[in-house]
């Protein structure tokens, strides 16, 4: 079976290729990534990934081919941190979570032979206190604006930072593998 990954994400892009056999293709949906105020905050990533389903259901045609999107949050103190505007943002956020714990839900949606099956993963990270230096390094030598929360796990502020996780590491990254696999069980 063909995969479409509904992604941006070269980190998704990443996973999934080295997790499947299968031949995979990659689109992506644009769509407007807003969610209705009356939405739980641990419902909103599997919200956008639904949405994202839809969308590319809507303007391809994807017979016989499984769809996964995705959409992954960063919540701190009950509040949404998604991509930084800007370089400021981004050390804003990283000073936020410096010295605490967040959650990080990545939702994904998966679509075959005219059924969606949504859930959401969630992984609780532990930060030590970040430097003002290292917030700056990493802001100005990674890529922070193409990330929730504006950092990867995978870069130097997750090394240098994160003391613990509760869960999947790769959800953090944007796609908790076993999960999904454990999903795609009892859809296929």
């Amino acid at each position: 079976m063909e995969i479409v990954l509904g992604s941006a994400s070269p980190r998704r892009r990443d996973l999934i290729e080295k997790s499947f056999v299968n031949k995979i293709t990659w689109m992506v949906a644009d769509i407007d990534e807003s969610y209705p105020d009356n939405i739980p905050v641990n419902q909103v990533a599997e919200y956008i990934a639904n949405n994202k389903a839809i969308a590319l259901l809507e303007t391809q045609f994807l017979d016989n081919k499984l769809l996964i999107t995705a959409d992954t949050i960063v919540v701190s103190k009950n509040k949404i941190l998604g991509k930084p505007t800007d370089h400021n943002e981004a050390k804003e956020f990283l000073k936020r979570l410096s010295g605490s714990k967040h959650v990080v839900i990545t939702g994904i949606s998966l679509a075959y032979q005219g059924k969606i099956h949504s859930f959401s993963e969630q992984t609780s990270v532990y930060f030590g206190e970040l430097s003002d230096d290292e917030i700056n390094y990493y802001v100005e030598s990674f890529k922070p604006l193409d990330k929730a929360g504006a950092y990867g796990i995978q870069e130097y502020i997750g090394y240098v930072g994160i003391r613990k996780i509760d869960g999947c590491f790769y959800n953090v990254m944007g796609m908790p593998i076993y999960r999904l696999k454990q999903e795609l069980k009892t859809i296929l």
